[in-house]
């Protein structure tokens, strides 16, 4: 009790005990030290309203991802068929989701200025994605063998657009190569897509489906720098941002909707290290993998050669062209787009992958020495442009087609060992392509992708298409895919028209495991009875 000059008045201050009971009834405490100093922690019961939203929130997000509309239900009785409808939904997935990576590609002086950098500093945005992207190839796509692809596909493109985000709203210029960096890593959409278009498309359209997504997937390259140019030009740069942020949540929509719940291929495995493992030991027992890859490094490389340097070229004497049409000159791709699944049911669909592959090469050869006399006239590397493209589509679908062949389980980490050495193909590209430009003009170039080119073929001619071993021509010279007499091919020649794994031996059609699994195996003809040893 405390007495003042009023000797009637008294004042009797609140017990400690009854603030606490009064505060803990608000969701808060207040402690009184001997100093009758209160400290107020009702934010902590805030904070735990905070983390329950979220946690309910987070809760509702993984049973969106996981409810699948019935329209989409796997039933194993009656799987879903592969139509073109779905073939033509992967493409536009493709395109929209590749198409990322490129965005920042013309608008990247536009881009300096708006956070106040060099050009030089700018130009390290596409690299930083390019890193990204290369990253997620690596560490994220093997998953593929292991998750259902539907959901693991709807978590990656809701990643990349919830970053993506952040690419539209951030002012600094370090947040904005670090976002890069992140939602490049998650943009790995479309090599998941082609191992599993390879997994649902009959063998007698495998080539052709392959050709209509790989295609989808160049258009997105194209369709990202015609985009980005156009409207950054009438409008600012944020608006080619916006404008992808809302086609990764439509892509989301159209997957979610109509993407069939396909089962994992894996279903019940989890060992992340092991197949990490696994891929190298697949580039290091497969000669079909090593001979794919390879040429697969040798054509990116030549083509990377040629469309780094070609601005400097048309941007110099005696072409002297504005950024404008050089710009416009990448839409040439679209001829050999629309050709590429006509192509590849003419070829590939009908005769072993690696004649096509040759075949592409001695296209991007043809181009490349088009190349040399490139000073003449405008023709000259509007031809070149053809041909390259023409070539590596074709080389590209036909190594898919052989890869793919050697195990249906596998697939996702095929790609990724595939996809990597292209990825080192393209780095060596760029890199000595603008070097031998700076030191010895076109020529310069073209002669290094020349040597691509030849380095390539090399690969290509040194085993056969029916060799088993690392090196040889064993089991013939034929340009026909085989009906086999007790043969097991494992290098994708495999009579059209059966599925996966099984040939026709003798009269008789012959399981051989997923992917042609098992490599021993005698088979006795209808016929004669006689047994073939492979």
């Amino acid at each position: 009790m405390i007495r003042t000059s009023d000797p009637t008045i008294q004042v009797t201050p609140p017990s400690p005990t009854k603030i606490d009971d009064d505060n803990k009834k608000h969701g808060k405490e207040i402690n009184c030290t001997d100093e009758s100093t209160y400290t107020i922690e009702g934010h902590e019961e805030t904070k735990r309203q905070f983390s329950i939203m979220i946690e309910k929130g987070f809760a509702k997000f993984c049973w969106l991802i996981a409810y699948t509309p019935k329209r989409c239900r796997y039933d194993p009785e009656s799987p879903p068929k592969f139509n073109m409808a779905l073939n033509l939904l992967f493409a536009f997935a493709c395109t929209f989701t590749v198409a990322n990576l490129y965005y920042s590609h013309p608008i990247l002086n536009i881009l300096a200025e708006e956070f106040n950098v060099s050009n030089e500093r700018a130009s390290i945005i596409p690299t930083v994605m390019q890193a990204g992207y290369a990253a997620g190839l690596l560490f994220i796509c093997p998953l593929g063998d292991i998750y259902k692809r539907r959901n693991f596909v709807l978590i990656l493109i809701f990643c990349t657009a919830t970053m993506w985000l952040g690419l539209c709203l951030t002012d600094s210029f370090p947040v904005f190569v670090g976002i890069s960096f992140v939602a490049a890593l998650t943009t790995v959409t479309p090599q998941l897509m082609l191992p599993l278009v390879g997994d649902l498309a009959p063998s007698d359209r495998r080539a052709t489906c392959l050709a209509i997504v790989s295609s989808g997937l160049l258009l997105g390259l194209l369709i990202a720098r015609l985009l980005s140019g156009i409207l950054t030009q009438n409008t600012t740069w944020r608006t080619i941002y916006w404008f992808a942020l809302s086609l990764q949540y439509l892509l989301f929509t159209l997957l979610y909707l109509f993407m069939p719940d396909y089962p994992s291929t894996n279903p019940g495995t989890f060992n992340y290290l092991s197949h990490l493992h696994s891929m190298l030991h697949l580039f290091l027992t497969q000669p079909i993998l090593i001979q794919a890859s390879l040429i697969g490094l040798s054509t990116s490389a030549l083509f990377t050669t040629y469309w780094t340097t070609l601005t400097f070229l048309l941007s110099s004497p005696p072409y002297s062209l504005p950024p404008i049409p050089i710009s416009l000159f990448s839409l040439l791709g679209i001829l050999t787009l629309l050709l590429s699944p006509l192509s590849s049911h003419l070829l590939i669909n009908k005769h072993p992958p690696l004649y096509s592959s040759i075949l592409g090469l001695l296209s991007c050869l043809l181009a490349l020495t088009i190349g040399f006399a490139a000073n003449s006239t405008l023709a000259t590397p509007i031809l070149q442009a053809i041909f390259l493209d023409l070539g590596i589509n074709i080389s590209m679908i036909a190594n898919r087609c052989a890869v793919y062949s050697i195990d249906q389980k596998m697939r996702n980490r095929i790609n990724t060992v595939y996809m990597t050495w292209v990825f080192v193909g393209q780095l060596l590209g760029t890199w000595l392509g603008n070097r031998l430009f700076e030191r010895f003009g076109w020529r310069g170039s073209s002669g290094v992708g020349s040597v691509f080119g030849l380095l390539g073929l090399g690969c290509a001619v040194v085993r056969g298409p029916w060799e088993r071993g690392w090196v040889g021509w064993g089991g013939g010279w034929g340009v026909r895919r085989k009906v086999l007499d007790g043969e097991v091919p494992d290098t994708g020649g495999v009579e059209d028209g059966l599925p996966d794994g099984e040939i026709e031996a003798g009269g008789q059609k012959v399981s051989l495991g997923v992917g042609g699994e098992e490599k021993e195996r005698h088979i006795t003809s209808l016929q004669g009875g006689s047994n073939h040893g492979t």
